[in-house]
C-alpha cells in the first residue's frame, strides 16, 4: 500500500509551541512498522517553527515573514537531525526533501519531483517533506502542508492519504457544542462546506477548510482521505488497517483521474489568465453525463494574457471558480477565431480539471 501520512504543527507542538519529542517517537515508530511491512510512505512534516522556538531568542520584534524565515530556517535543521536520529534506532534511512510551490509550476517541475521520489521509494528510503518557509515566497506559498500532501498523494498515485491535525476530523456542528457528532464518511459529491469551522490552527497556517479542500479534491482524484487526531494512540496503525472502530472523517475515493488531470487540479496558483464562462458553458462543464471541453463561445470574458499551454482559472458570470485549465492556444489567437463554427477548444477536457462540487 502506498500513503502519504501529513503530521500538522498542532500535533507536534508541546508546551510553548515547541517540538514534543515523544509524539514524535510514537508517530515514528508507527510509520517504521507500515515500512518494515512493505508499505511505502512520504511522510510529509510541520514542525520547524515550532523546534526553531527553543533555539534562539530576540526574534518577536521581526515582521510575521522574517520570523517564519527565521525560526523555518533554523529550526528546520534541528527538526529533520530529531527524526533522523529517530528513524535510525529503527534502522530505517530517511531523505529530506524540502520544496516549494514552484517546483509543481510546471509539468517538467512536476515530473522531476515525481522522479526523486520514486528513487527514494526504490532505494527503500521514506521521503520526509516540508515546504521550504525561508525561501517561499508569501504569495506563492501552499497555504499549509495539507495542500502539499494532497499534491503529493496525487503525483504518487497513493492509495491513502493520512492528514493528522489535533481534531477528530470534521463535525456536523461547532466541536464545543454537546451534540455535535464527526462525520464517518464523506461521499465525493457530498458537500460539507456548511459544517466547516473557519478558525486557523493555533500553530499553523491553514485550517479546516484547508483540510477539508485539500481532502475533497484528493478524494476526487481517486485517493481515500482520512482527517484524524494525531495525539491519538495508534493512530496511523489504525487508520492503515482500516479500523472501523477509530474516530475520524473518511473522504471516500472517487473515480481515478489521469496523471495530468491530478497536476492540473494544483495548478490554480500558477494561473496566468481568468476566463469567464456563460452558464450553458458552466452547464456542460459541470455535466457528468459527458466530457465537455471549453469552447470559445462559452466565453464571454477573459482577464489577463496568456500563451498556449498556460494555466487558466475558469469562473462563472458570478465570479465563482469552477476549474482549472491548460490553455490550447494564445490569447493572440482568439481574435482570429471568432465567429468560426468549428474552433479547436480553448481548454481541452484531457487538461481540465472541474472542481468538486462546484
Amino acid at each position: 500500500m502506498t500513503i502519504t501520512i501529513k503530521v500538522g504543527s498542532n500535533v507536534l507542538a508541546g508546551q510553548g509551541g515547541m517540538l514534543n519529542i515523544e509524539r514524535m517517537e510514537n508517530l515514528v515508530a508507527q510509520i517504521a512498522e507500515l515500512h518494515k511491512a512493505g508499505h511505502k510512505i512520504i511522510f510529509v512534516t510541520s514542525g520547524a517553527v515550532a523546534a526553531g522556538r527553543s533555539m534562539i531568542s530576540g526574534y518577536a520584534d521581526l515582521d510575521p515573514v522574517s520570523q517564519r524565515q527565521l525560526l523555518s530556517s533554523i529550526g528546520q535543521v534541528k527538526l529533520i537531525d530529531q527524526y533522523k536520529q529517530i528513524f535510525d534506532r529503527h534502522n530505517i534511512q530517511i531523505g529530506q526533501i524540502l520544496v516549494t510551490k514552484q517546483d509543481f509550476s510546471t509539468r517538467e517541475h512536476y515530473l522531476n519531483m515525481k522522479n526523486c521520489i520514486t528513487t527514494l521509494w526504490q532505494s527503500n528510503v521514506i521521503p520526509v517533506v516540508n515546504e521550504n518557509d525561508a525561501v517561499s515566497v508569501t504569495a506563492l506559498m501552499f497555504t499549509d502542508n495539507d495542500e502539499l500532501s494532497g499534491l503529493l498523494a496525487s503525483m504518487m498515485d497513493c492509495e491513502k492519504l493520512f492528514i493528522l491535525s489535533n481534531i477528530d476530523g470534521i463535525y456536523n456542528g461547532n466541536p464545543a457544542d454537546a451534540g455535535s457528532e464527526v462525520i464517518r464518511e464523506i461521499e465525493p459529491e457530498l458537500n460539507v462546506a456548511q459544517y466547516v469551522q473557519t478558525t486557523k490552527s493555533g500553530f499553523g497556517r491553514g485550517g479546516m477548510q484547508t483540510k477539508c479542500k485539500t481532502a475533497q479534491k484528493t478524494a476526487a482524484s481517486g485517493i481515500d482521505v482520512y482527517i484524524a487526531n494525531g495525539t491519538r494512540p495508534d493512530v496511523i496503525k489504525r487508520l492503515a488497517a482500516d479500523d472501523k472502530d477509530f474516530v475520524c472523517t473518511h473522504f471516500i475515493a472517487g473515480e481515478h483521474s489521469p496523471a495530468v488531470k491530478k497536476w492540473i487540479a494544483y495548478s490554480e496558483g500558477f494561473a496566468k489568465a481568468t476566463v469567464v464562462v456563460n452558464q450553458g458553458a458552466k452547464l456542460a462543464l459541470l455535466s457528468h453525463e459527458h466530457a465537455a471541453s471549453l469552447l470559445l463561445p462559452g466565453v464571454v470574458a477573459i482577464d489577463g494574457e496568456f500563451k498556449k499551454d498556460d494555466m487558466l482559472l475558469i469562473k462563472d458570470g458570478e465570479g465563482n471558480i469552477i476549474g482549472v485549465g491548460r490553455a490550447n492556444m494564445d490569447r493572440a489567437k482568439i481574435s482570429q477565431m471568432t465567429g468560426m463554427k468549428h474552433s479547436k477548444p480553448l481548454i481541452h477536457y484531457d487538461f481540465l480539471y472541474i472542481y468538486p462540487n462546484a
